[in-house]
Order: structure tokens, then sequence, then C-alpha cells
């Protein structure tokens, strides 16, 4: 079979991805945006992965979708997650504690703004993760002068979490606060109500694989998600299964349930 990855990046999870799937004995091809063009070239593959969630690959994705070939995971889940304001609200129907958010222009925020509301964290409209996160301690913290408008949370102090799953099985991790998927953590033995926002999140959209965080509150103990990703590096995965073995095997039966 003839398999495309729309990704950032030819290495990292992407391109494990890419060798384990070609040792199966398919033919593989990472397209980045160094060779990703939109147009009926990429009408000779019969799947693409949808590593990345920026614009270009969503694009070529909605292209792939509209001329029958299968994107996994689909674009529609991908974009959703993509868009923080589309995430939160996702979460937040589905009944999860999230924190209180505030959006504006920067000289209508702070007009606004108590001291009581800090600290707070600002985060990109579109993306996942750390990065472009930002926390302000306080009002004097808040001086960006721009009419850009801003997505604003309220930073919950307490433990953080990195929860992976795929499939059936269930990974959760200790982490530091902000810190990116990339960085140390501890593996958690077991946490219920963690798990159980897994599966429920799982359950509704469909998902194969993904990762939330969280945050339990040090004052109330109460558990909050503050980010969403559908398609994580699984580079703090700490069980037995080498993670991207097991995600190729679950995009081919997709793939075959797809066609079936």
């Amino acid at each position: 079979m003839k398999i495309g990855i729309l990704s950032k990046r030819t290495g990292n999870f992407a391109g494990e991805i890419q060798k384990y799937l070609e040792i199966k004995g398919h033919e593989v091809k990472i397209f980045t945006a160094k060779d990703l063009i939109v147009n009926d070239t990429l009408l000779n593959k019969d799947l693409y992965i949808l590593k990345s969630k920026h614009l270009l690959y969503l694009y070529a994705g909605y292209f792939l979708e509209a001329n029958m070939i299968p994107v996994i995971p689909n674009t529609a889940v991908s974009y959703y997650h993509k868009n923080r304001v589309e995430s939160y609200f996702s979460m937040k129907n589905l009944g999860f504690l999230c924190p209180k958010i505030f959006m504006g222009t920067f000289k209508t925020l702070k007009s606004q703004l108590q001291e009581s509301n800090f600290p707070l964290i600002s985060k990109p409209m579109h993306g996942s993760g750390s990065k472009g996160v930002k926390v302000y301690n306080s009002l004097r913290d808040f001086n960006i002068p721009t009419e850009n408008y801003f997505y604003l949370e309220n930073f919950i102090k307490g433990t953080h979490y990195l929860a992976y799953f795929i499939e059936n099985e269930i990974c959760i991790c200790k982490k530091n606060p902000l810190s990116n998927e990339h960085q140390d953590t501890e593996l958690v033995e077991s946490d219920k109500e963690i798990e159980k926002y897994l599966i429920k999140w799982k359950e509704k959209y469909n998902l194969l694989f993904g990762h939330l965080d969280l945050v339990r509150e040090d004052n109330t103990n109460k558990l909050y998600v503050v980010d969403a990703g559908t398609f994580p590096e699984f580079s703090n995965w700490k069980l037995d299964k080498d993670p991207a073995s097991k995600i190729g095997d679950l995009i081919l039966k997709e793939y075959r349930n797809l066609k079936k």
C-alpha cells in the first residue's frame, strides 16, 4: 500500500511510524512544507496520516477527503482540537472542569481584569502544548502594547499530569508545570478520575489515540483539563509496547474498516 504522512518533520515520531510501516511492506513518504503541494499529485496514495494540525496539512487533508482518499485522523477532529476556543468548549461540553477563560484585546482586558483574577496564562489561539505559553502573575506583568486579541486562562496551581491513551491502554505521568511533552515525567500507577476523562473523550470523538493535559488543584483537589492533543509525540509513553508500532497497526486497521 502507498501511504503519505503529512508532518512538519521527517524525523521524530513521524519518522518512527514511517520506519514501522515500511518494515510491514508499505511504501511510505513523509510530506513536509518543503515538498507538499496540494494538487492532483497527492492522489496516487491509498492513505494519508495527518500527523500535523498546521493549516497547510489540514488543507491537504480537506483536499484528499474531497477526493475520497482516507485521512487518519480525519480533518474534522484534528481541526476541532487545533483551535484553542473550540477545543476548550468541546471539553466543557463533555462535562469536564476547565479553567475560567478571558478573551479580548490587550486594552480591554487590562481595563477590566482585577488583581484577584491572577495568575493568568496566555495561550496561542491555534496549537497545543507549551509553545507560546506565558504566565502573568499580576497586572504589572500584563504590559503588551498590541491590538491583537488574547486568550487567557486562570492558571491552576496544583499537580500537573500528562495522560496518554492508545486504544485501550492508558499511561498517566506527573509533569512539571508548563513543561512540554518531551521533558521528563514520573509514571503514575493509577488515577481513576483521569482514566474516566480519557475514556469519555475517546468515545465522544471516536479517537484511536491522544493525550490530555490535566491539573489537580492543590486547594480543592478538583481535576481540570487544560489541553488536548489528538496526535502527540508519545515521548513519555512508559508502557511496554513501542507506541509507533501500536499506532501504525491501529491506523492500518482503521483504514481497512473505512474501505469496508
